[in-house]
């Protein structure tokens, strides 16, 4: 993968301060982080989760005693968060630790020991939604009203509590349908089973004599071969094996679909779109323009294709050449480079989020570098943050890619310690609706300055090229995704027929419409929709559309604009989870039912159309 050199990219007077700002530590880009600012040792943390276990089964003791007074259910309500609060460190520390090398497994029995803590938890506060809502909502609030505690720290998570009243049942009824959880996770497993198991994926010799087993994996790790042959060959062989298994693997996700429907009719929602939605509280709306606005902005994706082809010199364009890299760019950056350029390029967003930033990203709270043992993948963990800060698990190449991952998953950590300073701990937590705001808006800035900065027609190119995947990828084929689910799910509410075939139908009808009529897609590649595991997680995946949407527009108005289109970004950030996600936008002057959103990325993803082409003309 391509990467960044830092004289390149930044003036050297400039970067070498803010290299030689950072500890040695950091200089060297290998260390790990800390633990020992959330326990000092592992004594000290097995004493915290003995202490912890002993206390929850005394919340037990309120039980059926939250109506009698306001100060009643606030001495609750704050025995329950502040245990949570103790409960959250101590899995934080454990599963940092077990990530940090997965072959160690005294670590991993420590996580799940956290793990059956936070069960215990659980268990022992299960009763108290049903008993908040057999209070009924003018007792509740007349009791936030008079008193301090629940105005100041509880009176959204308890308002939420009452909202769902029309959508719990009886505490007969909510045990029975807790007890369907397992049984239906059926469908998932199986079709995990399959794939990872059962299935006896093929073998293909590539041009340059290799052989590979084309599972999952070698998939992802094949489909971007520079022969396009070899590309054909892999969606050819890997597409087909999956659609011999369409029927079973049709089978497994229709269950699912069908559990879906019998929950949204159980709790009385309209369709299961708006139940798996009523848990943010997220309008309808807000899907269905996505799925509206994209299909609005089929012409531009239908374009890039077009530029794809003419780039990579190809006398037409297939489903099998969407994938190879339009510019190659082999410069090195570091993990202090990429702190330097990454404060350099959200400079935008003000003097106090730059501050944070420095001071954050010289502590020793990263593990930024690959290694055997550790956990793949990145992620920031908040689980602590409040008491103590975030941490982040990275494993970053010294490239481009490492580049946008280190300003992705800082901008999680940003958010997080935003909302620690602005929110009281009960009101911090956010949803994914708005979590991943954040971080895309890092990478949208890092993005247009990495452009500005770029010394060759090449790197410009290059860089502009990483935006129009970074679009295709997280905005078009995430909503096209979401469109495949809801017209599963609009299908299965009218009771029609569907089956493996029917998805391969319906999936292949997508491909066409979204890669446009210069696109050739083979009808083998209709069983594609059995390869995302996320439509196990139904009505999920919209989310990455909606938030690469929101920090488009958020992005481009700072970047455009001043001091207030700033501060209103960055109010969203600072509220946290004080209230529904698609209130606090809204708040902020974007509508995400509105068609704003969605137009704006679409405009992105034109404007940087335009510049390639001016580049390459």
């Amino acid at each position: 993968m391509p990467a960044l050199s830092r004289r390149e990219a930044l003036a050297a007077t400039a970067l070498a301060g803010l290299v030689a700002a950072l500890p040695a530590w950091a200089q060297a880009g290998g260390a790990q982080w800390d633990l020992t600012d959330l326990f000092a040792n592992d004594a000290a943390w097995d004493e915290a989760r003995r202490k912890a276990l002993a206390d929850v089964p005394g919340l037990t003791r309120y039980k059926g005693k939250l109506g009698e007074s306001a100060d009643t259910l606030a001495a609750f309500m704050v025995a329950q968060s502040d245990l949570n609060r103790t409960i959250s460190r101590i899995y934080t520390y454990a599963s940092l630790k077990a990530d940090a090398d997965l072959r160690v497994s005294t670590n991993q029995e420590k996580q799940a020991q956290a793990i059956d803590l936070y069960t215990a938890f659980g268990e022992a506060v299960s009763w108290a939604s049903p008993e908040i809502l057999a209070i009924g909502k003018a007792k509740i609030d007349a009791f936030i009203a008079s008193n301090d505690t629940l105005k100041k720290r509880f009176d959204f998570a308890l308002a939420d509590t009452l909202r769902r009243a029309d959508h719990t049942l009886s505490p007969e009824s909510e045990n029975l349908l807790a007890g369907v959880a397992a049984p239906f996770s059926g469908p998932s497993d199986i079709r995990e089973q399959l794939v990872a198991s059962d299935i006896p994926w093929p073998t293909v010799t590539l041009s340059t004599g290799k052989q590979v087993r084309l599972d999952d994996q070698a998939y992802t790790l094949n489909r971007d071969a520079p022969n396009r042959a070899d590309r054909k060959l892999v969606f050819d062989t890997f597409w087909a094996e999956y659609g011999k298994f369409q029927n079973s693997l049709g089978a497994a996700y229709l269950s699912h679909v069908k559990a879906d429907v019998f929950q949204k009719k159980a709790r009385r929602y309209p369709t299961s779109l708006a139940a798996a939605l009523s848990g943010n509280n997220v309008p309808e709306a807000v899907y269905r323009s996505l799925v509206a606005e994209t299909n609005n902005g089929l012409p531009q994706l239908h374009r890039y294709f077009e530029l794809r082809r003419k780039m990579l010199g190809l006398p037409d364009m297939a489903y099998y050449d969407i994938y190879p890299p339009l510019v190659a760019l082999d410069k090195k950056v570091t993990v202090p480079d990429m702190r330097g350029i990454t404060i350099e390029a959200v400079k935008p967003l003000g003097p106090e989020y730059a501050d944070m930033f420095a001071k954050a990203t010289a502590g020793k709270w990263m593990d930024p570098l690959p290694r055997p043992g550790k956990k793949s993948g990145a992620y920031m963990n908040p689980g602590a943050a409040y008491d103590v800060h975030p941490y982040l698990l990275l494993n970053l190449g010294e490239n481009y890619s490492g580049l946008t991952t280190y300003a992705h998953e800082w901008g999680h950590a940003m958010h997080t310690l935003l909302a620690n300073k602005y929110q009281v701990y009960e009101k911090s937590d956010y949803p994914i609706f708005t979590a991943e705001i954040a971080s895309t808006c890092n990478e949208v800035l890092l993005a247009a300055y990495m452009v500005a900065n770029a010394k060759t027609r090449q790197e410009k190119v290059f860089y502009l090229g990483q935006q129009l995947e970074a679009i295709r990828g997280t905005f078009y084929r995430q909503a096209m995704f979401a469109e495949f689910e809801l017209a599963v799910h609009d299908k299965a509410e009218a009771g029609e027929g569907l089956s493996g075939e029917k998805f391969s139908a319906i999936y292949l009808d997508l491909l066409h419409r979204y890669h446009g009529p210069k696109v050739a897609v083979s009808d083998t590649y209709a069983s594609e929709w059995a390869y995302i595991p996320h439509f196990y997680n139904s009505f999920y995946v919209y989310q990455y559309a909606t938030c690469i949407s929101a920090a488009s527009y958020f992005a481009r108005s700072i970047l455009k604009g001043g001091t207030k289109e700033r501060d209103n970004y960055l109010s969203v950030l600072k509220a946290g989870g004080s209230d529904y996600p698609y209130d606090i936008l809204r708040r902020a002057g974007l509508d995400m039912a509105s068609a704003a959103p969605y137009q704006a990325v679409v405009a992105q993803f034109k404007d940087t159309l335009d510049q390639v082409e001016a580049l390459i003309a």
